[in-house]
């Protein structure tokens, strides 16, 4: 499927987590109460009741009680479509977000209340999960210049996720909204805090992550070629800059 939930969870009192490796799926967590601080990549902060944090695959973070009680509902997700859609809410990395109203996110709270010994609950599970990140848009609280910023760089965006097969120069990438590299970059600032080939490669090892699971036959080697890499060496440099393991490492993690 390309959108599917792996775990859904409810704490009343979420304990201390440390991941140095990171989780392998996406995850999306709602602090319902208390407080707590959340640490990834080195760079403290404070969740407390309104706000949700969204974690990337592979991306190190920490978090634990500073209160007595602290109450948090989550899922993990992956899939096809699973990164695209979060960048349509303006998620593009690791981080907390505030809620516009403090109240449970009801597609989250309908995800906990399922049965899931039910025959179709995975199909139900992915169907409340995609309302859930389509929602996120509407329920997120998004600085106005940021959400402007975000359409003006959505069509490239599109042509990343169809051409990552192909050489993606900056140049071509800011003729795609006709506007100076300078300013392509200024953009990807503003909205994923990356530099424009910095979300290209990191666009290139997720769609190598598909490809490991869909394609199992292929070589490492295939798999860099199908992404726009040429020299294999160089995919697996990046795939570990992004990934924190080599694609061997991360295909025997996952049995492949």
């Amino acid at each position: 499927m390309p959108l599917y939930a792996t775990t859904i969870g409810y704490w009343e009192h979420q304990s201390e987590t440390v991941r140095p490796d990171g989780f392998p799926d996406y995850q999306l967590h709602q602090v319902l109460d208390g407080k707590g601080e959340l640490i990834i990549k080195g760079q403290s902060y404070i969740v407390g009741p309104g706000d949700v944090f969204f974690l990337y695959p592979g991306v190190t973070h920490q978090y634990a009680p500073i209160s007595r009680q602290w109450q948090v509902a989550w899922v993990s997700f992956n899939g096809r479509d699973a990164g695209q859609m979060l960048l349509h809410a303006g998620i593009s990395e690791s981080g907390p977000k505030r809620l516009k109203e403090e109240n449970w996110l009801h597609e989250l709270k309908e995800l906990l209340l399922q049965d899931e010994n039910e025959p179709y609950a995975p199909l139900e599970h992915s169907k409340l999960l995609y309302a859930l990140l389509v929602d996120l848009k509407r329920t997120l609280q998004m600085p106005l210049n940021r959400d402007h910023d975000m359409e003006r760089i959505k069509p490239v965006l599109q042509h990343i996720d169809r051409n990552l097969h192909e050489a993606l120069q900056l140049k071509d990438l800011a003729e795609v909204i006709s506007v100076s590299p300078q300013y392509l970059c200024r953009l990807f600032q503003n909205t994923m805090q990356l530099r424009p080939i910095e979300y290209v490669n990191q666009q290139r090892v997720n769609r190598s992550k598909q490809l490991m699971f869909s394609e199992r036959d292929k070589k490492v080697y295939e798999i860099a070629r199908q992404v726009g890499f040429d020299n294999t060496s160089y995919f697996c440099s990046v795939f570990r800059q992004v990934s924190g393991m080599s694609p061997k490492e991360f295909m025997s993690l996952h049995g492949l």
